[in-house]
């Protein structure tokens, strides 16, 4: 098998594999010294084998004679979206277009409403972040990564928080203020990753440029930050591109979607299903 990308933050090995009798496979390996692999492990295959989306890597099966199971999907051979974003130049593959970006944010709203809506308890991805999209075809984004998700108990409307994700600066309000989290929480994971998508940057980088201000929360600097300089923030690959019909009206929707995502109360956040409509709007109109 071939090791295609090595993830130390979310404690897993990527392998590209081959099986005799099915072809390419996608092999994720947890790191055993990662503190709660195994019960991220378990959880991952928990919720991945519910899944059927289009837009969701399927969970092929687990391999459990090893001390940590290898999870088995089907192949996913052309890198994720941080690496498309973030990583060194991939010659083979054309640069992400806008049209493009919108298909991808498109698509993995999809994924994100279907785990909001299309099981009987919803289940909060919780982790939206450019490391857990990769492209199955150059550009076509599936998700994957279920290590932190939950389903919210029949009869509740959130879930208590046990461990942190990421930084304070970077988390939902409520996470701070309430310990709680929910579907809204998500909106506010995928608000960020709109933003990540619209510049190439982390929000990491963005909040070093955004520099400033009295506000705790990272968003709300880059908020400030982009609206005020306009184009200088965008990705250059965005601003050269002359191919998406009326670019400017749709950059303009796709920042009010991303701050209107980005919202500091969760009632003020839009579902996922209406992300996924404005964005799908967004897409048709744009090709």
């Amino acid at each position: 098998m071939r090791n295609i990308t090595i993830d130390e933050i979310e404690g897993y090995i990527l392998y590209m594999g081959f099986l005799r009798d099915r072809g390419p496979i996608l092999v994720m390996k947890y790191r055993k010294s990662v503190r709660y692999a195994s019960e991220r492990c378990f959880n991952n295959i928990v919720f991945a084998s519910q899944m059927n989306h289009k837009s969701i890597l399927k969970l092929i099966g687990c391999c459990l004679e090893t001390e940590m199971p290898a999870l088995v999907y089907e192949p996913a051979d052309y890198c994720t979206l941080a690496d498309r974003l973030y990583g060194p130049l991939q010659t083979h593959l054309e640069p992400l277009l806008l049209t493009h970006r919108l298909k991808v944010a498109m698509e993995i709203a999809n994924a994100v409403a279907y785990l909001h809506f299309g099981f009987p308890q919803p289940i909060v991805f919780r982790n939206i972040e450019p490391w857990n999209i990769l492209f199955q075809e150059e550009y076509a984004a599936k998700l994957f990564d279920f290590s932190l998700s939950k389903s919210i108990p029949e009869g509740k409307t959130h879930i208590k928080a046990s461990t942190a994700i990421g930084s304070l600066e970077l988390a939902a309000p409520e996470d701070l203020t309430t310990g709680y989290y929910n579907e809204k929480t998500d909106v506010y994971s995928f608000g960020k990753l709109l933003l990540v998508l619209l510049t190439g940057r982390t929000i990491g980088d963005l909040s070093r440029l955004a520099t400033g201000g009295s506000n705790f929360f990272i968003t709300d600097r880059v908020e400030k930050f982009i609206r005020s300089n306009g184009y200088m923030n965008i990705d250059p690959v965005i601003v050269g591109d002359r191919s998406c019909f009326r670019k400017e009206e749709k950059l303009q929707a796709y920042v009010e979607l991303a701050f209107k995502c980005l919202s500091h109360s969760a009632e003020d956040r839009p579902t996922m299903i209406d992300v996924a409509k404005k964005l799908r709007q967004m897409y048709r109109t744009s090709v």
